[in-house]
């Protein structure tokens, strides 16, 4: 049988038959194939209790994972406000799903009692990877991913995403077979019998001279060269946001600031001249700014920018880094992609243009993604950790 991954994805004004034809179109695709795994993505419109039920009563209860989403994409359509189903099939794999709350408090407490809960490792199947879906409003998507990194062993893949709310910034879920989960982490530990195989890449070119955190707390930035942070950030971005006919200084509106904000990351320099990109989310009255994770104090950065083009580009470059992985003659069940849903505000109406190119570059591969707030990629070696609009990729091995 080896591995087959099928994908479904399905919107309208009813959670539940929205979910179930989800479902249905994802196991026509399938065929008579068992169902290992459930992978479910879910717009804000729909009660997540009911969309998970539903899921799970027809796929005959298999192990499920998911969360809440800022869109919706597989090999067929791009979305907002749809229910996104991906069911996997496989004999060369396991799959143990197991979830925690809690994770705001004590992410590690939470991590120790997600690994208690998955299989052991198998020596008959030697390449594990863990896909992860944690609370996308924590402010704590770094320290998470390490978290669970140090939990399950370095030696582990890990891959996955911060659960969104369509921009609401609300409230965040995630999904673990019957369970709908606020501050929680839900995950899937993989071990196969063959690898996988990863890419992940960001869209942003630096913009200003190196910077230094002068004053932070959490996710909270307040200075930046002993200025206040939102001074700076207007300065640094003036003259390339007058290119395009804005004036950084008559921005008043939350969402202007907000949208200011997404095109002007910042870039934590890497090394071999790559960044690891962090999203400043708004604007406090004091002129301090708040982050998707930690911000510490005395960090080093640049302030980036981002084009549409480099957009397109970088989606098309994380599928090709993953595939520059596999040997020759491996054939891929399926890719699963985890995508900022600031890469969809910096696109717009546009954003298919970037799941264009994952589409070009994996052929007739199905694949199944969503806008996230925050992506997940370990590779013992790697570039690595917890991103802002970035592309992750995870390829599954088809045999």
């Amino acid at each position: 049988m080896s591995t087959k991954m099928a994908t479904g994805l399905s919107k309208g004004e009813d959670g539940i038959k929205v979910a179930q034809e989800a479902v249905e179109i994802a196991k026509k695709k399938l065929g008579e194939q068992r169902i290992d795994l459930t992978i479910v993505y879910s717009a804000t419109n729909y009660n997540y209790e009911d969309v998970v039920a539903t899921v799970r009563k027809f796929t005959q209860n298999a192990p499920l994972i998911g969360c809440s989403t800022g869109g919706e994409f597989n090999e067929e359509a791009v979305e907002n406000g749809s229910v996104a189903v991906t069911l996997i099939s496989s004999d060369k794999m396991k799959f143990s799903t197991a979830s925690a709350s809690g994770v705001k408090e004590n992410e590690n407490l939470v991590m120790k009692e997600i690994v208690s809960q998955v299989s052991p490792k198998n020596a008959e199947y030697p390449h594990r990877a863990a896909i992860i879906f944690m609370d996308g409003l924590a402010g704590k998507g770094e320290e998470i991913a390490i978290a669970a990194v140090n939990a399950l062993d370095i030696e582990t893949k890990l891959v996955g995403g911060a659960a969104g709310d369509d921009l609401k910034f609300k409230q965040t879920f995630v999904f673990c077979n019957d369970l709908v989960l606020a501050d929680a982490v839900s995950i899937c530990v993989i071990d196969s019998k063959t690898p996988f195989y990863t890419g992940v890449k960001h869209g942003h070119i630096v913009l200003s001279e190196t910077l230094q955190v002068t004053k932070s707390q959490g996710s909270v930035l307040f200075e930046i060269d002993n200025r206040p942070a939102w001074e700076v950030w207007q300065e640094k971005t003036a003259v390339d946001a007058s290119k395009k006919g804005i004036d950084v200084h008559k921005l008043n509106e939350t969402t202007e600031i907000g949208n200011h904000l997404i095109c002007y990351e910042m870039g934590i320099p890497m090394g071999n001249d790559d960044y690891k990109i962090r999203v400043p989310l708004s604007k406090n009255k004091d002129g301090s700014l708040n982050f998707a994770c930690t911000i510490p104090q005395g960090l080093s950065f640049n302030i980036m920018k981002s084009v549409k083009e480099k957009q397109t580009e970088s989606a098309n470059k994380a599928v090709s880094l993953a595939l520059s992985e596999v040997p020759e003659n491996t054939a891929i069940a399926g890719a699963l992609i985890f995508d900022c849903v600031c890469r969809g505000l910096i696109l717009g109406n546009d954003f298919y243009m970037a799941v264009d190119e994952f589409k070009k570059v994996l052929g007739k591969i199905p694949l199944s993604g969503f806008e996230t707030y925050g992506e997940v990629c370990y590779v013992k070696g790697e570039f690595s950790g917890f991103h802002n609009t970035t592309s992750v990729v995870f390829l599954l091995p088809a045999e």
